[in-house]
C-alpha cells in the first residue's frame, strides 16, 4: 500500500508542477517566454589582462576572474556579477562587454565570480531536482566543479553538476570564501567593495548589500527583478530557471517564506536606508534602438526590460516611501534586454562608484 501511496503522491506532484509551469508559461508568453534572457550566440572574448582565481568552497572549486587596478592598489574592489545564464568559463561581463578595462583604468580592482547559472547568488535549500531525480535527461551524478547546463535549451533541460549534484552556496562563498581569500593571497581590503550586476546579478546585489554592509558600501542593479513576491513573480522566474538551465525554484527557497522574503529588495529595503548604503538602479524601457534591428531576440527582450522596469519603478516607490535619499535611479527612453545596455549604464555609474568605494 505504501508503494501505491507513494506512486499517487508522485502523480499528484508531477500534475502540480505540470499545471504550475502551464500557469507560469501563460503569464510569460507575452513578455517573451522566459525571464531568463535570450542566450545569443557569443564568442569568448578572453581578456589575457585578467588571471584564474580558483577558491575553494562548499560547492567545491569555483573560478573567478580577477583584474588588477591600473594604479596597483588593493583598497578599492568591484564585483561583477553575471545573469541567469552564466557560463562555466568566463563572465558575460568579459565575453559579452569591455566594462572591465573602464574600471581598471578608474583604478578598481575586478572580480569575475564564474558559474552559478539561476542561481541568485543566493544560499540554497539543497541541491536543485524535482521530487528527488535529477533533471529530465540528466544523471543524478557529476563534478562538483563542473558546467551546469546554461545553454537555456527548454524546460527541464540541463546536466547534473553544481547547483544539483550539490547545495548552492553563493552567499556563502562571496561574503565568506572568496572575501577572504581575496585578502589573504592578494592583499584585497575585504570592506568597502562594490558590487554590481545584471538581471538576476541585480537583484543579489541589492541582496548582498543589504546583508553584508560591512563588505559592500556600494551596489549597482541592471534591469534586476526587485519585487519578485509581486503576483505571478515567483511563476515567472519558475518558467525562467527551467529554461536557464533546468533548475527548481523550490529547491532555492519555499514560496512565501522568511528565505524567500529574505531574497526581496522591495521587502529588505529598509535595510539598505538604514545601511545608507549608495545604490545606482537603473533598468530600459523596453525600446529597442535601430541597432537592435528586428528579431525574435529583439522582441524577447523588449518584454524582459519591461518587465524588469515594472520591478525597478515598484522597488523605487518604495525606497521613496521610506525617505530614502541613498540612490541613483537611471531610466533610459531606449533599452531592451541585453549587454549593449547594461555595458553602458556601467560607464555611467563608473564615476559614482569610484567616488563611494576603498
Amino acid at each position: 500500500m505504501r508503494g501505491v501511496f507513494g506512486r499517487l503522491n508522485t502523480r499528484r506532484a508531477g500534475s502540480w508542477l505540470k499545471r504550475s509551469a502551464l500557469v507560469s508559461m501563460a503569464i510569460l508568453l507575452p513578455l517573451g517566454v522566459s525571464v531568463a534572457g535570450p542566450a545569443g550566440p557569443a564568442a569568448a572574448a578572453f581578456n589575457p589582462d585578467g588571471f584564474d582565481f580558483w577558491v575553494d568552497s562548499e560547492m567545491g572549486p569555483i573560478k573567478n576572474r580577477v583584474f588588477r587596478a591600473a594604479d596597483g592598489n588593493t583598497s578599492r574592489v568591484v564585483y561583477a556579477l553575471d545573469g541567469m545564464r552564466a557560463r562555466p568559463d568566463l563572465s558575460g561581463w568579459e565575453v559579452d562587454t569591455e566594462v572591465v578595462r573602464e574600471l581598471t583604468k578608474w583604478n578598481m580592482n575586478v572580480v569575475m565570480p564564474v558559474g552559478g547559472p539561476s542561481s541568485f547568488y543566493a544560499d540554497w535549500n539543497g541541491p536543485s531536482n524535482f521530487f528527488g531525480l535529477g533533471s529530465a535527461g540528466s544523471s543524478s551524478t557529476g563534478s562538483a566543479n563542473s558546467g551546469s547546463g546554461n545553454s537555456g535549451s527548454g524546460l527541464l533541460s540541463g546536466s547534473a553538476g553544481m547547483g544539483k549534484s550539490n547545495t548552492y552556496k553563493w552567499e556563502t562563498f562571496l561574503t565568506r570564501d572568496l572575501r577572504n581569500a581575496l585578502r589573504d593571497r592578494l592583499g584585497f581590503s575585504p570592506s568597502g567593495n562594490a558590487v554590481f550586476g545584471l538581471s538576476m546579478g541585480g537583484s543579489a546585489a541589492l541582496t548582498l548589500a543589504a546583508y553584508h554592509p560591512d563588505q559592500f558600501r556600494y551596489a549597482g542593479s541592471y534591469s534586476g527583478y526587485l519585487n519578485i513576491s509581486a503576483p505571478g513573480m515567483r511563476e515567472a522566474l519558475r518558467v525562467a530557471m527551467l529554461d536557464a538551465g533546468g533548475f527548481n525554484i523550490d529547491a532555492m527557497a519555499p514560496p512565501w517564506g522568511p528565505q524567500w522574503l529574505r531574497m526581496d529588495p522591495f521587502v529588505f529595503a529598509p535595510r539598505l536606508k538604514a545601511n545608507n548604503t549608495r545604490l545606482w538602479v537603473s533598468a530600459g524601457s523596453g525600446l529597442p534602438s535601430a541597432a537592435d534591428g528586428l528579431s525574435f531576440n529583439t522582441v524577447n527582450a523588449m518584454g524582459l526590460e519591461a518587465l524588469a522596469l515594472a520591478n525597478t519603478r515598484a522597488f523605487q516607490v518604495r525606497m521613496a516611501t521610506l525617505g530614502a535619499n541613498n540612490a541613483t535611479y537611471d531610466f533610459p527612453a531606449v533599452g531592451v534586454h541585453n549587454w549593449t545596455y547594461w555595458a553602458d549604464e556601467v560607464y555611467r555609474m563608473i564615476p559614482d562608484m569610484s567616488a563611494n568605494i576603498g
